[in-house]
């Protein structure tokens, strides 16, 4: 009797797009963006198809991004506890899907979408359905996630992405960051907001600096967009590329991280994570999206070599 098994990779299914000198591997678990390459140069920082993303690479954060308070929050007149997923800090992080496998729906050479129907269950009461739209093209890789609220009741909202940028090989004390937003949104020791306050010092990156010295894990509000609508975050690399997220006016929050905090992590490139609220949202309402029956909200953004 034959009995080799075939044991699945951790993030599942790997789905390959291609255009041009554009390559892009999205998972299964969690529609991660395992790897993107331009012209063979890691444009993020990818991780090995037989492991887990080590830190959140290039997840979709569905149905919030960033971390809940205690994992408890009160939605129409209800108290509702979601598990703890980062006990040091002691909040629900990231949202639901990051470990669910995903179902490809439509595929081409250089794109690709899957779905995700997110069920009900303890602490989330709601039924959603969110697809994910990965595409090859001229600008680079974009992506557009619409969420429908397939269930009977009004659901609380917000959706991220985290995306690492990848230094190119050097080390992030060598490369520069520009982030585009006004806002600096301050927290306490759990990382929770606690308020806003113009950008100043060490948090106004509206102008290149160098990333030497610099530890963030920190969110923006009030994007400085293009003629465009867009707002950008570049981590410009000493070979003289530039990695570099957008987003369009479909968000307004940005989350910057340097990895300073992250055993084994430490420092390894730069998350770059658009996002239509931050953190706690569930609780201070702030950017929250109230999504009714049959609603949908829709976001995009995209990623390039410049």
């Amino acid at each position: 009797m034959n009995t080799t098994q075939t044991i699945p990779a951790p993030s599942g299914t790997q789905h390959r797009i291609s255009s041009g000198d554009q390559r892009a591997t999205i998972t299964e678990v969690g529609a991660m963006l395992r790897e993107y390459t331009v012209g063979g140069r890691d444009v993020v920082v990818p991780f090995r198809e037989d492991e887990h993303a080590p830190v959140y690479n290039g997840a979709v954060l569905v149905p919030w991004p960033n971390r809940l308070r205690d994992g408890l929050y009160t939605w129409d007149g209800s108290e509702l506890q979601l598990p703890i997923s980062e006990p040091a800090r002691g909040t629900a992080l990231h949202g639901l899907a990051c470990w669910q496998r995903w179902t490809a729906v439509e595929t081409a050479d250089d794109a690709v979408t899957l779905e995700l129907a997110l069920p009900a269950r303890k602490g989330w009461p709601f039924q959603l359905v969110t697809r994910a739209t990965y595409a090859l093209g001229p600008e680079g890789l974009r992506v557009t996630v619409r969420t429908r609220n397939v269930g009977a009741g009004t659901a609380p909202y917000g959706v991220g992405f985290h995306p690492w940028l990848s230094t190119g090989g050097a080390a992030l004390d060598a490369c520069t960051v520009r982030v585009d937003a006004a806002t600096h949104v301050t927290v306490d020791d759990r990382l929770l907001p606690t308020g806003t306050e113009p950008v100043a010092g060490d948090h106004d990156l509206r102008e290149t600096r160098t990333l030497r010295g610099l530890d963030l894990d920190d969110a923006w509000t009030d994007p400085v967009r293009d003629a465009d609508g867009r707002a950008w975050i570049r981590l410009g690399r000493p070979d003289g590329s530039t990695a570099a997220v957008w987003m369009d006016e479909s968000m307004d929050c940005w989350q910057v991280c340097t990895a300073d905090h992250i055993p084994e992590h430490e420092r390894m490139g730069l998350a770059a994570e658009p996002m239509s609220c931050y953190a706690d949202a569930f609780n201070s309402g702030d950017r929250l999206v109230r999504l009714a029956p049959g609603d949908e909200h829709e976001v995009r953004w995209g990623i390039t070599l410049l």
